[in-house]
């Protein structure tokens, strides 16, 4: 069941990822996205709990109404800063950007280490989507509205667990544009003494 991934190191798709925010709507097949969840699954796992499991939303009606919800409950969460996200009070912004596909990584909320694992997780599965020419980004603003008890029945998440990393996947509209980063930030390199 493996996809076709680009010819590219790992190396060089983690310099070449990015986070997408304009989608075309092609919607991303089913072969796709298993093949993201089994990428997913081999990130590591502490005390080998593999603590995640997934939901998939692909349906384009279901998306609107959660990013409906959420921009109210972002807004809210953010009200000290009423300028940083001035595109989420407009009620034509969708918070996924038109992505095709959704798929949210939950943990079992009893499990101390499943925050750690299912980030791990969201970068092989994001590592995974860009080696086979498709865009991602995490939608980290719609969380509050995935730990309302009402949403969480309608995305089927169970009582016992919640929503760690929703992630948007789907083709990218347009080219990739680089983005550039801080040089690492080493606060201290300590080396042994080296025996002669």
């Amino acid at each position: 069941m493996k996809e076709a991934m680009n010819e590219m190191s790992v190396y060089e798709a983690i310099l070449g990822r990015r986070s997408i925010r304009e989608y075309t709507a092609q919607k991303v097949d089913a072969k796709k996205i298993r093949s993201l969840v089994e990428a997913a699954v081999m990130a590591p796992t502490a005390m080998g709990n593999e603590p995640w499991a997934f939901v998939i939303i692909q349906d384009v009606a279901m998306l609107q109404d959660l990013s409906d919800v959420a921009k109210p409950l972002f807004i809210e969460q953010l009200k000290h800063d009423t300028h940083a996200f001035e595109a989420f009070n407009d009620p034509a912004f969708n918070i996924f950007y038109d992505a095709s596909t959704l798929i949210i990584i939950c943990a079992n909320k009893d499990n101390p280490t499943a925050d750690a694992d299912c980030w791990l997780a969201a970068e092989n599965l994001m590592l995974a989507a860009f080696a086979m020419g498709l865009g991602t980004c995490v939608i980290g603003a719609v969380l509050l509205a995935m730990h309302d008890e009402e949403q969480k029945i309608k995305l089927g998440i169970p009582a016992d667990y919640e929503a760690i990393v929703p992630i948007i996947v789907g083709f990218p509209r347009g080219a990739v544009v680089s983005s550039k980063r801080k040089r690492p930030l080493v606060l201290n390199w300590v080396e042994g003494q080296t025996s002669h």
